[in-house]
């Protein structure tokens, strides 16, 4: 049996349906973060306001909260390959759109809704993992997704910026909606027998649905070490994203380039991380490897905080990276194997918008606190805030060992309602 990154390779020549999932999620990746930098840029340049970038950023990441609060059982309840192409055809149609809009209100207003669509998109593509992969190829097929994730992160927004500069913001809102009919046709292609809607359970009422995945989250020792630990980097990742340029222009004093720099090694991290973590699982267990790869962010944090120089900062980020990468891979067989298909979506959902919530507020707080300490003192908050979660994550995941059982195939003996 091939191992390592032998299974990811051959996992794409196995199992058509999972190939077709892969190139779509590649394809709509790389156009969506073309269509980030774009976005940026085109708003910057009609406003010269903070005020507009800002609500820009938060019309992203704010549908994510919102549907993980209110819609989570939506993801359950209808099939998951109509839910993932029908996001992709509005995505289509909000990218052409773009290309007419007028005003930062309609540009702000319209990447609210792609927010929407890709807040259905992506819970769905991990909540259908399982259907499309036998069970011994999931660690394969998740550092399989999450590695092309990271990748399309640094392809798309190296793209992005060459091709805003070249020729315009809507030559790649173009762009874009060309890359989302592209991975509405490739999931087309996967048998809708292999996505089909979960099985539904009346459960007292929508409400009672939705109430269900946070029961679930709070009840499954796999689902509540992902929910803390991953609130816990959450807060992490906040206060670095934001005070990250400070340590590039300001502690280093190595300008665009160097904020640049840290960026790139974070990213080829992630992709390294992600990519490894198959491997990683066939040898230790899940536990293991998660608790090591947050530790290994916490570790990232901390040594660039005290790195002499960019390129050292780099390095430390590129470390932190791998770490995020592979815990990323782990996030997602967790939850997989520890909810069960009808909730799976919930669970999901739940996590992320809870997640998404946390890095809102902790962007608002980042400011003021790097203006106060400085960014290197906040660089070492958020490796505390890492070491906090790996201290979490490998208590609460330790008894699960391989995961050889999963929980998602316990029924709980409590209703969720209750």
């Amino acid at each position: 049996m091939p191992t390592g990154s032998r299974r990811q390779l051959s996992l794409l020549d196995r199992a058509p349906a999972f190939r077709a999932l892969f190139l779509a999620t590649t394809v709509s990746g790389i156009g969506t973060w073309v269509a980030v930098i774009a976005l940026t840029v085109d708003v910057y340049d009609r406003t010269h306001s903070a005020e507009w970038v800002s609500a820009l950023l938060i019309a992203d990441f704010l549908p994510a909260v919102v549907i993980g609060l209110a819609f989570g059982p939506v993801v359950d309840r209808f099939s998951r390959r109509r839910l993932m192409i029908g996001s992709d055809i509005v995505s289509v149609g909000v990218f052409a759109a773009l290309i007419f809009a007028g005003t930062p209100g309609q540009i702000v207003a319209l990447a609210a809704v792609a927010g929407y669509a890709t807040g259905f998109f992506r819970p769905a593509t991990y909540a259908v993992l399982p259907d499309l992969v036998e069970e011994a190829d999931l660690p394969a097929a998740n550092s399989l997704l999450r590695s092309t994730t990271h990748l399309t992160t640094v392809v798309g927004t190296l793209i992005g910026g060459a091709v805003v500069a070249a020729a315009s913001p809507d030559f790649c809102y173009a762009v874009n909606a060309v890359s989302f009919a592209g991975s509405a046709l490739l999931l087309a292609t996967i048998p809708a027998g292999r996505m089909r809607a979960p099985e539904h359970r009346a459960e007292g009422g929508y409400l009672a649905e939705v109430r269900a995945g946070f029961s679930l989250v709070f009840r499954s020792r796999a689902l509540l070490a992902v929910f803390i630990s991953w609130n816990l980097v959450m807060l992490a990742l906040a206060v670095v994203n934001v005070s990250e340029i400070f340590l590039a222009k300001v502690s280093f004093g190595s300008g665009s380039f160097g904020y640049g720099l840290l960026w790139a090694g974070t990213g080829l991290g992630q992709v390294c991380g992600a990519l490894y973590a198959s491997a990683w699982l066939e040898r230790r267990n899940v536990s293991f490897v998660y608790g090591a790869g947050l530790a290994l962010m916490a570790f990232g944090s901390l040594a660039a905080a005290l790195s002499p120089t960019v390129w050292i900062g780099a390095l430390a980020l590129a470390v932190g990276g791998s770490g995020n990468g592979a815990a990323i891979v782990c996030n997602s067989l967790l939850v997989q194997r520890g909810a069960p298909d009808r909730l799976r979506g919930r669970a999901f959902t739940t996590i992320m918008s809870v997640n998404f919530a946390l890095l809102g507020i902790g962007m608002g707080l980042a400011g003021p606190l790097t203006a106060a300490v400085g960014a290197r003192w906040v660089f070492a908050l958020a490796a505390a805030f890492a070491g906090a979660a790996a201290i979490v994550g490998r208590a609460m995941t330790r008894e699960l060992g391989m995961l050889g059982e999963s929980e998602s195939r316990r029924e709980p003996a409590a209703s969720p309602t209750t």
